[in-house]
């Protein structure tokens, strides 16, 4: 009996960046999210505990994106879901790329909106 695969992750991050959403040919609507997630540990010469970031680019489709490019800015804290996706492409140099990204199936949104009044 060949084993099961699981592609599942789940991150609580603070964003990078405004969401960035544009439209596809075909009318989809997709959102760019960068999330900043933080990883303690011990640092080996001074004993103490320092935080290291971690970066992950996530791809929101459809209404959800939408939701997300409206209601959410950089810094807000959020909770996304989803599975990792790897890609790989060709720069205009021909040299050859790849990137592992987060394609979220639910994004939770975190902590109070701003009170600037942007949304």
């Amino acid at each position: 009996m060949a084993a099961q695969s699981i592609n599942h992750v789940v991150l609580v991050g603070n964003l990078c960046s405004d969401p960035e959403l544009r439209s596809l040919p075909s009318g989809t609507q997709v959102c760019r999210l960068r999330l900043g997630v933080n990883t303690r540990r011990k640092n080996s010469h001074s004993g103490e505990w320092e935080d290291k970031p971690n970066y992950f680019d996530v791809t929101v489709w459809g209404a959800q994106g939408e939701n997300a490019a409206r209601f959410l800015e950089k810094g807000r804290p959020v909770g996304v879901q989803g599975r990792l996706e790897w890609r790989e492409w060709e720069t205009t140099e021909g040299g050859k790329r790849q990137a592992v990204d987060v394609v979220a199936e639910n994004v939770q949104f975190l902590g109070s909106a701003p009170s600037n009044g942007n949304h």
